[in-house]
């Protein structure tokens, strides 16, 4: 399938980047344009970008935007501080800045601004072919799927957003789906609500918007679609998948994989190789990013006017917990889908790359 973003989620606009802004969708499609590495680092800290592959492209950019003026050792250094100090659970960040710390620290600094650049946007390239290949991948299993249900919907549960708005080509996790939609293949999508920051409502969008069927929950309702066999197969994306093939996802991800394996529902990790950290030996390893209260306490939203606002939840003095990520354990996981194919989490060891 050749998708083509809808809407761009990162482009070079001379010396700076333009993002789709992830904190006004669904209500507002609007884009940001970040001039300095210290915006680029705000944008990636506050969520206006989300998603590993799109995160790391994000932060390769800022590299090449704060090399404008200064492209010396010092200066190289601050940028890749800077920036990988913004997220710590997504490995796609710290790949992406190696990338760039390899590419450019052997050149002079003359010639590192525009290596930069051109740099960054091969990142971009290569998560556009790198989605397109898990999406093939994953549409043999929808296939397969599809045949034994005898033409009936494949019934598809997800969780967060792991689409276009998360990458620069179709998706990870949506990726199959759309390559589905695409080829007829009849499908329905799950898409849990994954509070606190709701990003299964930049799913909802996704999946309106190209006209794939979808139905809206709940996270907790998540468990009794399974048990009630309404849920054919489980996709979701990860932001960090350990050498073991235990992967870091969004928060409510490993609640899925539970109900998933009580109920004999294959359960699948779809995402890039640059999400394998085969420096992390298992997931007790993976840092787990806390977020602070103030997410759980209030919910954001537009009020009967239409105008954006925020409702506080809880009074005040009310004690919260917000772990951004939870791990899912390989021994839970079917298979995990990358552009190389889909293999057993445990087998991941045997595609490392030889520089990894």
């Amino acid at each position: 399938m050749n998708f083509v973003q809808p809407i761009p989620t990162l482009q070079r606009d001379g010396n700076a980047a333009v993002i789709l802004d992830q904190t006004l969708l669904p209500h507002r499609v609007a884009t940001c344009r970040l001039e300095t590495l210290e915006a680029v680092a705000a944008a990636i800290r506050d969520m206006q970008v989300r998603g590993a592959p799109l995160i790391g492209a994000t932060a390769a950019f800022g590299v090449a935007i704060a090399l404008r003026t200064d492209a010396g050792d010092a200066r190289l250094a601050e940028a890749l501080e800077v920036l990988g100090k913004t997220r710590p659970t997504a490995v796609n960040l710290h790949w992406a800045l190696a990338r760039m710390r390899t590419c450019l620290q052997a050149l002079p600094a003359e010639a590192r601004h525009q290596a930069a650049w051109l740099e960054a946007e091969a990142i971009c390239r290569d998560d556009a072919r790198t989605c397109a290949a898990i999406g093939d991948h994953g549409l043999a299993l929808l296939h397969e799927i599809a045949t034994r249900r005898g033409g009936k919907p494949v019934r598809v549960m997800t969780h967060c957003n792991a689409g276009w708005v998360a990458t620069l080509g179709a998706g990870t996790a949506l990726a199959p789906v759309y390559q589905a939609h695409a080829a007829g293949v009849p499908v329905h999508v799950w898409v849990s609500e994954t509070r606190p920051r709701n990003q299964g409502l930049l799913t909802e969008w996704e999946l309106r918007e190209a006209g794939v069927p979808h139905t809206y929950l709940t996270d907790n309702a998540a468990g009794i679609l399974v048990a009630r066999g309404e849920v054919d197969i489980v996709i979701t994306g990860a932001d960090r998948v350990a050498a073991n093939g235990d992967s870091a996802n969004k928060v409510g991800t490993y609640l899925k994989a539970l109900a998933a394996n009580d109920n004999q529902v294959p359960f699948y990790i779809a995402a890039p190789m640059s999400t394998v950290d085969f420096d992390c030996p298992g997931g007790e390893a993976i840092p787990i990013e806390d977020r602070g209260p103030a997410e759980v306490l209030s919910v954001s939203g537009l009020d009967a006017t239409g105008q954006p606002g925020t409702i506080r939840l809880a009074p005040d003095g009310v004690a919260a917990v917000n772990p951004a990520f939870d791990v899912t354990p390989a021994r839970l996981i079917t298979g995990i889908i990358t552009e190389l194919g889909v293999c057993a989490p445990g087998r991941l060891i045997g595609w490392k790359p030889r520089s990894a």
